[in-house]
């Protein structure tokens, strides 16, 4: 093995840029950064005069500008940075670049501007439901080899025989509450989130029908159903069964936890009912009856229209019964991790969509009464208010307006008021007219699962064209929306894709780690490059979140010496004590470190997440591969990248690798280190800086670009 000193162009953290890429059309947009606050105040950049789009197949400059000063060459205080806009989207070629600073001979990571450059990415988001499904195995060809494992949660006394949290030696209380999905980095199923998952699953399929693919490699794929629709119907399934023959449902299921999730062998229990799961329910029912006979399953549609008939008697009946899953204070029964109960807003609004639903499947006017008579009490209305942490009631309202038959003063009175709050509120229009975030994906308050809240963001402004409320502000609602997604690929203060692993699909620096007990900490997929496998690709972890700590018994004790060490295992300075949108570490301790608030995924995330990225990917007829990177060009994939210390590498599927030499060489051809193919390759002698890795035998050859950090 051969190392030797090269000069290359290095990679910078000061160039931030939707690692995936653009749509040729679109706003294209690079972030250049000057740290001033935070964990990386002590470190400066002062960009050159000079920036050039280059096109990474033979380095040339297709275009060069001037970056200019975000607000005068002021601190952002969300993210503790000084910024500059270097705007390219003037150049619409499809192809791979990277932007450079001339001056300083500092590089960005490289992307693609293509049309359909989030398609695949669409792909592997959706397909973590697969992965987080309960009671289903994932084997080949569906699962990768890496996040293969049997069904879970199907021994005795499991989901198939559950019985009831307060007599679980009650034979007689068995059922069969199976399916569903993992909500989160815990197992446990929550009957209204697991609702809300279902109703967005079909709202993404109604608002852009055309996107959906059958070819998503998940056991369904093939049959003739877009995949999202088959996702929904394996949730939808798992609702019915939580119905009891009086339509109302049950609010938890809790289950037992471990690694991987096959392993878990302690009981299921199934909790109380609830008026909010079953009002939640009775929308999320008669939603799917309409959809489900829109694809001629008639039988299906007709069996959810009279569960949500049955749903909507039962809360009637009983509109005040009330469940707390996880409240010890008030004598929670403890089952579950999450507190799935809520308020008596929470269950107005859940029977305000459930009226709204069952109006338009049924064309009664009981239901079209109870809309009109009520929905003024929501907060858009009573408030004039538009804001993301409402963004399922908002678009209740808005939905409502495109169904037959309703009052026209209250379509318009929905229209106008939404319209005003856009137009005027200082956190919606006008931030993006004002340009107040230099990573514009505006949030005026970060909290636990803020990628969530930055999705819903993205939605609020898409809405403006999706319900065409406002024709002269649709591009400009378009392009604020996508900034959204910019910013989850990428175009953040961390330099970081807001996706777990996607290194095969054109991530560059992914969320290595996420809080999950099937990927949690000291496991074989603990950390991307770092354990055996890491986690499956396309999770979203929670994101920056500027109220996390530790344990509170970090502050005096957490009951013994080996405990209180766990206390200071690692740094939390970042995410503590951060501006807001540097408020994020890539890591899964679990307690009292508690990264649960910072970096476990959530199916609630990932929805927001996949509908709004929905909104850019190009029709079914430029489809890409499904377990592998682009098949129009297939490649190995070397990872970490960047690295540090150590490489490994993917090849594509149904390689055999046992005659392959591996080179590693510099932008110039210098041959730095030569290798037969191995567990890990040790890079730690090589400078910062990008190289090429070769892999090749007698007839074949593979390349591929990294990046030392």
């Amino acid at each position: 093995m051969c190392i030797c000193e090269i000069e290359a162009q290095s990679l910078t953290n000061y160039i931030v840029i939707d690692q995936f890429g653009y749509r040729p059309n679109s706003d294209k947009i690079a972030v250049i950064r000057d740290p001033q606050t935070g964990f990386d105040s002590s470190e400066s950049f002062n960009p050159g005069n000079t920036y050039a789009l280059v096109n990474a197949s033979n380095d040339q400059q297709v275009f060069t500008g001037t970056p200019v000063a975000w607000n005068a060459g002021a601190e952002d205080t969300s993210s503790g940075d000084k910024a500059w806009w270097f705007d390219f989207s003037s150049h619409t070629n499809p192809g791979t670049y990277y932007i450079l600073d001339t001056t300083n001979n500092l590089r960005s990571f490289e992307f693609e501007i293509r049309e359909d450059i989030y398609n695949e990415i669409l792909k592997q988001a959706v397909r973590t439901f697969y992965y987080q499904r309960v009671g289903f195995a994932k084997e080949t060809p569906y699962a990768e080899p890496n996040w293969t494992d049997g069904a879970s949660h199907m021994g005795a006394l499991q989901d198939t025989q559950c019985r009831s949290y307060d007599t679980p030696n009650d034979a007689s209380t068995e059922k069969d509450v199976s399916g569903g999905w993992y909500d989160a980095g815990d197992y446990n199923k929550y009957t209204n989130w697991t609702s809300n998952y279902i109703y967005e699953m079909l709202l993404a399929y109604e608002e852009s029908p055309d996107i959906w693919g059958d070819d998503y490699n998940i056991p369904e794929s093939g049959n003739t159903i877009p995949d999202i629709i088959d996702e929904a119907k394996w949730g939808m399934d798992h609702l019915l069964r939580l119905q009891n023959n009086d339509g109302s449902m049950i609010a938890v299921v809790s289950e037992s936890h471990a690694s991987p999730p096959s392993s878990a062998t302690g009981p299921s229990l199934y909790g109380a009912v609830n008026t909010s799961s079953t009002w939640n329910s009775a929308s999320t029912f008669a939603y799917g009856a309409k959809i489900f006979a829109s694809l001629g399953m008639t039988a299906y549609a007709s069996t959810l229209e009279q569960a949500a008939i049955n749903a909507w008697n039962w809360a009637t009946t009983n509109p005040n019964v009330v469940w707390r899953n996880n409240d010890v204070a008030n004598g929670s029964q403890g089952i579950g991790a999450g507190q799935q109960e809520v308020d008596d807003y929470g269950r107005a609004m859940y029977k305000l969509r459930a009226a709204a639903h069952l109006y338009e499947i049924t064309n009664q006017d009981s239901y079209k009464t109870f809309f009109e008579s009520n929905y003024t009490e929501t907060h858009m209305i009573a408030w004039n208010f538009v804001f993301p942490f409402e963004a399922r009631e908002q678009e209740t309202l808005l939905y409502y307006t495109r169904i037959p038959g309703v009052s026209t003063n209250v379509k318009d009175n929905i229209i106008n008021t939404y319209n005003n709050s856009m137009n005027s509120n200082a956190i919606n229009f006008m931030s993006f007219d004002n340009k107040v975030d230099p990573y514009m994906a505006h949030l005026d308050t970060y909290t636990w699962g803020s990628n969530n809240t930055k999705a819903k963001k993205g939605l609020t402004f898409y809405s403006i064209k999706e319900y065409a409320l406002n024709n002269t502000r649709e591009a400009d609602a378009e392009k604020a929306a996508e900034n959204y997604i910019h910013y989850m690929h990428g175009v953040n203060p961390l330099n970081m894709v807001y996706l777990t692993n996607m290194y095969s699909y054109g991530g560059d620096h992914c969320a290595n780690q996420i809080y999950h007990t099937w990927f949690q900490d000291g496991t074989d997929w603990d950390e991307t490059g770092v354990s055996l496998y890491g986690p499956a690709p396309g999770f979203v972890p929670g994101g920056p979140n500027p109220s996390y700590d530790r344990d509170q018994c970090c502050n005096s004790s957490c009951g013994s010496t080996a405990n209180d060490a766990l206390c200071n295992a690692i740094s939390i300075n970042p995410p503590k004590g951060q501006p807001d949108q540097k408020s994020y570490l890539d890591f899964n301790n679990n307690w009292p470190l508690n990264s649960w608030s910072i970096s476990e995924n959530s199916c609630g995330y990932q929805i927001a997440y996949i509908r709004l990225l929905s909104k850019f990917v190009s029709d079914t007829n430029n489809t890409l591969s499904i377990n592998t990177p682009n098949t129009r060009n297939p490649k190995l994939v070397v990872y970490p990248n960047p690295a540090k210390n150590q490489i490994k590498i993917k090849f594509p599927n149904n390689i055999d690798t046992s005659d392959y030499t591996v080179t590693i060489s510099s932008l110039v051809g210098k041959k730095l280190i030569e290798t037969k193919i191995k567990d890990y390759i040790n890079v730690s002698k090589l400078n910062q800086g990008m190289y090429i890795l070769t892999a090749e035998n007698k007839t074949k050859s593979f390349s591929q670009k990294f990046i030392i950090q």
